[in-house]
């Protein structure tokens, strides 16, 4: 496919999104369906174009003067890709099939588009209105900075497989792909965000994956599981395993000993925990699936450690699911603030004595986060709010409240919420 072509299919499947009301995923797997003489070259591009679109779609209007979604495709082209006037010209006029040659309005957006800096907050963090007050409220005067941050590409993050390899051992698998060390945890590594036209490295193709030396899984998700604090030898109950990203890092720092029970409520999850702990070599998992009655009978009150990775609105996992931020509603938000508050009395029951509830989420709304906290406090008084972690190098993201707070404009991860929740002994 030519550049114009190629331009033509972002705005087409991008119109199918905001139409219609399709997932990005969905709406792209349907156009490569329909385009079978587009390659991987070709599909790599019409991918980029249109999720980079989607991140800024609000400051790509705004700089264009036009909120329509051929501006903001040609606005990221411009202003994200670094593509030249002429260039951008002269794709568009290439027929049959461009998507048309450029107006004197967009010619003159394009030369000189408008100044960012005069947009009001949710334009420039690039989020929906009904948002903003929210983010000034996590965020106070970098809102815009935060959002922003929010809307850029992600890296691929991973973890080391303490059960069945080492972080020295493991750079050298890695090494194709270029991963680097990423700090903080000494089993993360990083492998930067691809040029938008270009797929990333596939991490499944290296033998060591196969293996199970190591998991694809994002920093901020790391170091949340690591404010677990210290689990060898500790009954542990993942609450809301899911795919089990968070259990199988649990159960990693657990070298085997004690005993991991994964539990979701929706038992299709569980089966792929199942197919990652047996190649990650885990041993001391139980799963409790809900197609079984009574599924959690025999753990309450016994839990050194619940770990709640609550259900939430994934903002801070925007950079990997930009349509979600156009999708979110207030009655979202207020269905999953119920859902947080529901698990978290559940975990209550299972914590013993002396025990702590993790509570996560990958939102940094604070009516999901820190408001979910106090409502629980006020509710449980038998549980009391502990530092977040006792962790040194992990000690710099505790917020005054000792809440962590993570998010990728202030430690460069997804943005997660952790808090940590103790039960009293008498």
């Amino acid at each position: 496919m030519r550049d114009g072509g190629r331009i033509s299919a972002a705005i087409e499947v991008l119109t199918e999104v905001e139409t219609r009301h399709r997932p990005v995923k969905m709406a792209l797997k349907a156009w490569g369906d329909a385009s079978r003489f587009a390659g991987s070259k070709d599909r790599a591009f019409v991918s980029g174009l249109v999720l980079d679109t989607m991140r800024r779609r609000r400051s790509l209007g705004w700089r264009m003067g036009d909120d329509s979604v051929r501006a903001a495709v040609l606005g990221a082209l411009a202003f994200d890709w670094g593509w030249a006037l002429d260039r951008i010209a002269e794709a568009c006029a290439d027929e049959p099939h461009g998507p048309g040659a450029l107006t004197d309005a967009e010619m003159a957006a394009l030369a000189a588009p408008r100044d960012l800096a005069d947009a009001p907050v949710a334009i420039r963090a690039d989020i929906p209105d009904w948002l903003e007050a929210d983010f000034v409220r996590a965020f106070a005067d970098r809102a815009a900075e935060e959002g922003a941050a929010l809307s850029a590409r992600a890296p691929v993050d991973l973890r080391v497989n303490l059960l069945k390899s080492d972080p020295e051992r493991a750079a050298k698998a890695l090494a194709p792909l270029k991963a680097q060390a990423a700090g903080v945890l000494p089993t993360a590594f990083r492998i930067p965000a691809p040029n938008p036209t270009e797929r990333a490295g596939a991490v499944e193709t290296i033998p060591a994956f196969s293996k199970g030396w190591f998991e694809v899984q994002d920093l901020g998700s790391q170091i949340a599981a690591a404010c677990a604090g210290e689990v060898r030898g500790k009954q542990v109950l993942d609450l809301c395993a899911g795919g089990g990203g968070k259990t199988l890092a649990l159960a990693a720092a657990m070298g085997s000993t004690g005993q991991i029970y994964a539990y979701d409520s929706d038992p299709r999850r569980l089966a792929d925990t199942i197919r990652r702990g047996d190649r990650a070599g885990v041993r001391n998992l139980q799963i409790r699936s809900p197609v079984n009655p009574d599924p959690l009978k025999g753990l309450e009150g016994k839990m050194d450690v619940v770990f709640i990775d609550a259900p939430c609105t994934g903002t801070g996992a925007w950079r990997r699911h930009p349509d979600t931020k156009w999708r979110l509603t207030p009655d979202t938000l207020a269905k999953r603030m119920a859902d947080q508050d529901l698990v978290l009395d559940l975990g209550a029951t299972f914590a013993k004595p002396g025990g702590r509830i993790v509570y996560v989420t990958c939102s940094v709304l604070p009516q999901e986060d820190e408001d979910r906290v106090d409502a629980f406090l006020a509710r449980n008084t038998q549980f009391t709010l502990k530092p977040a972690t006792e962790d040194p190098a992990l000690a710099r993201f505790l917020t005054p409240a000792g809440h962590i707070r993570l998010s990728p404009a202030s430690t460069d991860t997804d943005g997660f919420f952790v808090a940590v929740l103790e039960r009293s002994k008498a």
